[in-house]
């Protein structure tokens, strides 16, 4: 599936998608016992990916600075309070669950 394809979500005003992009986001910093392993395995993207995300639409920042906006807090403090390791089995699900965003 291409997610960069255009569909009726294109005809979804830019101020309801906006509003909708934001609380997702408060809501993914709210609930940090999501792991960022757990969300790739699961969907194949994670916080990171937002922040990748809204660099390639726009975000007029670097990679640094999407990722403290996603996050709510500058990376490293990010990883040093919320991210735990990640076991074997969760790479494998996340590199599992990555391959079919190439499908």
């Amino acid at each position: 599936m291409d997610t960069n394809a255009h569909d009726d979500l294109d005809k979804l005003p830019d101020a309801v998608a906006a509003q909708a992009f934001r609380r997702l986001v408060r809501h993914l910093q709210h609930r940090h016992d999501a792991q960022n392993i757990d969300l790739m395995g699961l969907s194949g993207f994670c916080r990171n990916c937002l922040a990748d995300w809204i660099g390639e639409a726009g975000f007029d920042g670097d990679k640094a600075a999407a990722r403290t906006l996603i996050h709510g807090m500058p990376m490293d403090e990010w990883k040093a309070t919320r991210q735990t390791p990640a076991s074997d089995a969760q790479l494998q699900l996340m590199q599992e669950s990555v391959a079919k965003n190439k499908a």
